[in-house]
């Protein structure tokens, strides 16, 4: 089982900044990536950025090198540090970790509730 506790989304202005945490515990092998997606109001949830456990990372055109993820593998923990907010980018962000239950099992994926991220005047 896996638990996963989000924080620091809010209400920011156009241009300001947000740094999203995502702390992942519970009873599994290992993680094999971590990410971000968001859904906004009345569109589909998409990718905003992950990072696998070698480091790679994939993040969406949309972020323009505005966000920034990182990981902190020892405390099974990512973050994504967001910049020059704009309103299209207010959505519920949501944490998500791919797991390994054993070393020679499948990979399985567990989402986290969300955490809304408003930017507005």
């Amino acid at each position: 089982q896996v638990q996963l506790v989000e924080s620091g989304g809010g209400l920011v202005q156009p241009g300001g900044s947000l740094t999203l945490s995502c702390a992942a515990s519970g009873s599994f092998f290992s993680i094999v990536a971590m990410g971000w997606y968001r859904r906004a109001p009345g569109k589909q949830r998409e990718m905003v950025a992950t990072i696998s456990d070698s480091g790679t990372i994939n993040s969406a055109d949309f972020v323009e090198g505005r966000y920034t993820i990182s990981r902190d593998s020892d405390k099974n923990t990512v973050r994504l540090r967001m910049n020059s907010l704009k309103p299209e980018d207010t959505a519920v962000y949501h944490c998500k970790v791919v797991y390994r239950r054993t070393s020679w099992g499948l990979d399985y994926d567990f989402w986290g509730q969300g955490t809304q991220v408003t930017v507005s005047s």
